[in-house]
């Protein structure tokens, strides 16, 4: 914890509160996106690059996994796109000169938004042992000393690489080769904190953890349901796609705890009617869900269906794809028609008549998707709620065919890819054995980390080196004080990076920033011009090409880990790491032999659009789950206890940043501006609660085991959210979550449900800056 730094965010103590927006997108977007790209870029260079984002030729945008269009050469990058491409492709330069100017001590007191607009790292730099300031390093002594941590480890199991999703392919391959090489699973990674409860309810019931549709699939659905999802700030090019679903004929059904202005109209700025007109209404319905709720919705709907089969038998249900494609349909059916209305209204906050008008949309639509992100991810029954939509699914043949299926809307650029690669504490045996073959070695087969398990492990001293390629693990994992405080206890952090954040200054006994090129930086070597790849949100693979001429200190990711491979291993390691960081082709002949789907890798993924991956569901309704069919499961209705007096708050993003990554102090389409530290609470629940509006106040989460956490000084907003529930920004509100506060499955942190009450403001100097 630190006090807060004079001059370090001061506007974040008196945030001003406007309206909420009912649009997202139009002209202001627009002019946003290029003031705030220019002040960063200057306007050659940002016209330069940000026509190259997403495009055949170009560069992978650095934000969100929405796969592009199949137009190309038209703009293809949306308004927070265009903020991540310019705080990347920044002006701005952190040189040895600022840690010089500035002790670690001194940084810690600076928010994560003052970091990151300090511009891009030059030089590798160490923190050594006892020191105040970071110091510069060379690349050759950087490497000795993580061969020195490396070499004095009692088990591989004591090192932990975690993984972000910006991270490419080819590096994250490497990466996870090393480590298994090394003779650990311990790779968490950002997946771990997000999308774990989509993959493990997936695969368990699908066979494949991952989306089963494509982009024609949500143009051409007669209904999209969107869960738990915020597509105007978090993947805005989503709401272009759902404008030609509805186009189309299509319908939306948006399920929210918060009216989100992305889903309530678009105005696309490519389209005259989206600069000048009214733009398109995207939702037809909107169900203001009591958050955690969406489970008992779900429930409900499947026994809704079920009664709309007993009344007209034979027109509802899709018989013969439930008979040879799924089983365990009779438990199930047995289970849901047991469903308790009441528990369902308490659950959802709903009213019956709107679950009952969902279900006629979804009766009159012959194909149905379901797109959904961290709301439903995020809490303790995040499985067993994905596995009942999965259930809303089969009932009626929505899946492997067109315009229908599962959604699963990932965060980062590579965040799947990343998973693909192998990325992943316990891969499956054909992995292990395909690298093994490959490789010639005996890949460790017993589990590693994930991300809370590592956290935990550094706790209690039993990791001693922790590597982050990307990200910024302090500020994302849960239990803020507890997550710090775990990293101080290794010997050696190794954060390659592209920008400072809140991660190179929570560091173990000795530190190390490892500075690379971004995704707009040019990637030469002494083989000539190389391109990295990365997958999309729906299984496509394509190549990604920067151009910007690179300061001269900066490694690509590839290099980095292929160079910190041979100084862990040593030199009779026999896996070429030279030839791997000189040829990424080289390193894509060898994925090609071990990850499924790659085959021809170096040839298809030069062609334009690149490849998309098999899925068997999706491609054959084919499901390679245990039992070899696609699994009806029974789930337990859950109904939060939110006792008297106290609201169940979520975590989200503001509209000015993405994850960690904190743009501006704005949140427009919500109306708040020049601050971050507010709670988002129904008018309704302000009066209950008997707080007066626009006070501050500290918020303090509740437990079972009587132990409490605070975070201080926030701005009571009265907002349209649902009864009962609140909202504040991570990862200033990421405090409140116990490290042990995850999913009962996936062992995802729940951040989207916490029971907090409100106690009087500490002031603004109690903040825990992050």
């Amino acid at each position: 914890m630190a006090g807060r730094a004079p001059g370090s965010d001061p506007a974040q103590d008196a945030p001003r509160i406007t309206e909420p927006s009912h649009h997202a997108v139009g002209v202001h977007a627009v002019t946003t996106a290029m003031r705030l790209a220019q002040r960063q870029m200057g306007v050659l260079r940002s016209a330069r690059t940000l026509l190259r984002v997403n495009q055949p030729d170009g560069f992978d945008c650095p934000g969100c996994a929405w796969p592009e269009e199949d137009r190309v050469h038209r703009a293809e990058f949306c308004e927070n796109g265009a903020k991540a491409v310019a705080e990347e492709a920044t002006r701005r330069r952190v040189t040895p000169a600022f840690f010089a100017a500035h002790a670690v001590a001194d940084l810690l007191g600076r928010s994560g938004y003052w970091l990151g607009q300090q511009g891009r790292l030059t030089h590798p730099m160490l923190l050594d042992e006892g020191a105040t300031h970071y110091v510069p390093v060379s690349w050759e002594r950087a490497y000795e000393i993580i061969g020195e941590e490396f070499a004095a480890l009692d088990s591989p199991d004591e090192a932990v690489f975690y993984t972000s999703g910006r991270t490419p392919n080819e590096p994250a391959f490497a990466l996870q080769l090393l480590a298994r090489r090394l003779g650990t699973n311990n790779l968490p990674d950002c997946a771990n904190m997000c999308h774990e409860a989509t993959g493990d309810a997936l695969v368990e019931t699908l066979g494949v953890g991952k989306g089963s549709v494509s982009l024609e699939d949500i143009h051409h659905a007669d209904l999209v349901i969107v869960a738990g999802q915020n597509p105007g700030t978090n993947h805005p090019r989503m709401m272009a796609a759902l404008e030609q679903t509805k186009g189309n004929g299509g319908r939306v059904i948006s399920v929210n705890p918060l009216p989100e202005a992305g889903l309530e109209r678009f105005k696309n700025p490519q389209r005259p009617r989206g600069v000048v007109g009214e733009g398109t209404k995207l939702t037809d319905l909107f169900l203001q869900i009591r958050t955690g709720g969406d489970l008992a919705l779900f429930r409900a709907l499947n026994q809704l269906l079920l009664r709309a089969e007993d009344e007209a038998p034979g027109t509802v249900l899709d018989r013969s794809f439930i008979a040879e494609h799924t089983l365990g349909f009779e438990d199930w059916e047995q289970d849901a028609r047991a469903t308790d209305r009441d528990d369902v209204l308490a659950a959802t906050g709903l009213p019956m008549e709107q679950i009952e008008a969902a279900a006629r949309m979804v009766l009159e639509s012959k194909s149905v998707i379901v797109c959904w992100a961290l709301g439903l991810t995020q809490h303790k029954h995040s499985v067993p709620t994905l596995r009942e939509i999965v259930n809303f699914l089969l009932l009626r043949g929505n899946v492997g065919r067109p315009g229908a299926g599962v959604c699963p809307v990932r965060g980062h650029s590579n965040v799947q890819g990343d998973r693909t690669m192998g990325i992943y504490e316990r891969p499956t045996e054909a992995f292990h054995r395909a690298l093994g073959e490959e490789f010639g070695f005996t890949s460790p087969r017993h589990h590693g980390y994930d991300s809370v398990g590592a956290i935990k492990a550094m706790r209690d001293g039993k990791v001693k080196v922790f590597v982050g390629m990307g990200g910024n693990f302090a500020a994302a994992a849960p239990d803020t004080p507890v997550t710090e405080e775990a990293l101080r206890r290794c010997s050696l952090t190794v954060q390659i990076s592209t920008k400072p954040n809140r991660s190179h200054l929570v560091t173990g006994r000795r530190a190390l920033i490892l500075p690379t090129l971004g995704r707009s930086d040019e990637d030469r070597t002494q083989a000539g011009p190389q391109f990295v790849t990365v997958e999309d949100s729906m299984g496509r693979v394509h190549a990604s090409r920067g151009r910007l001429k690179p300061e001269p200190m900066l490694r690509s990711e590839t290099s980095i880990v292929c160079a910190m491979a041979r100084a862990a291993l040593g030199p009779d390691d026999d896996v070429p790491w030279e030839e791997f960081a000189a040829d990424y082709d080289r390193l894509r002949g060898r994925i090609e032999r071990v990850v499924p789907g790659f085959e021809d890798f170096n040839a298809r993924v030069r062609r334009p659009g690149g490849f998309v991956l098999p899925h068997a569901p999706r491609d054959a309704r084919s499901f390679p789950t245990h039992t070899g069919k696609a699994n009806f499961t029974v789930n337990d209705m859950v109904v939060l206890d939110v006792p008297e007096g106290r609201l169940l708050l979520q975590t989200l993003r503001s509209h000015d940043q993405y994850n960690t990554t904190i743009y501006g102090l704005d949140d427009r389409y919500r109306g708040v501006h020049d601050g971050r530290r507010v709670v988002l609470v129904s008018p309704a629940d302000i009066t209950a609660l008997g707080v007066t509006e626009g006070s501050f106040v500290d918020l303090v989460s509740e437990w079972p085991d009587g132990r409490e956490r605070r975070a201080a000084h926030f701005k009571v907003v009265p907002y349209p959210t649902a009864r009962g529930c609140a909202a504040a920004y991570m990862p200033e509100a990421t405090v409140l979550v116990p490290l042990d506060h995850t999913s009962d499955i996936s062992n995802t942190p729940a951040y989207k449900s916490v029971v907090i009450r409100f106690e009087p403001d500490s002031g603004p100097d109690a903040v825990v800056v992050i």
